[in-house]
């Protein structure tokens, strides 16, 4: 299998723990380092603990994950040890308050760790083509 295959698969595998609300593999598919950018969040997010604290405290609120798909993936390799992975996202969320669902776009640097990849650094913006196709 060749390396950008290896890193599909590893995003394949993170997004669906996501889409299925498995939190523990979801997190342990990024390094304890990594960092995430999100469009939702006013700060950067230091490392994987700050992550799971914050999801935590998303989760208190209410938040589920029902659902999430992905399309449009393509991966850059940089170097044998680094990829780029970005691909497309639509996610449906439980929030309490009922669902919601999401366009999204995504970033996911992956690095080969201890012959593992894992997500470094995760960056999450709106999909633009998701919103004027809903009106939002």
């Amino acid at each position: 299998m060749s390396d950008a295959d290896q890193v599909r698969e590893a995003a394949a595998t993170l997004v669906a723990a996501f889409a299925r609300h498995d939190v523990d593999n979801y997190f342990t598919s990024f390094a304890p380092g990594a960092t995430f950018l999100f469009h939702n969040v006013d700060h950067v997010i230091a490392d994987r603990a700050q992550y799971e604290a914050l999801w935590s405290s998303w989760e208190a609120e209410g938040l589920r994950v029902l659902g999430c798909t992905s399309s449009n993936a393509v991966v850059q390799m940089i170097g044998p040890d680094a990829a780029v992975f970005h691909h497309t996202v639509r996610t449906t969320l439980a929030n309490g308050e009922g669902s919601i669902e999401s366009g999204e776009r995504e970033s996911i640097v992956f690095a080969r760790i201890d012959g593992t990849w894992r997500g470094v650094h995760e960056h999450l913006s709106v999909d633009p083509t998701f919103e004027s196709a809903t009106g939002r």
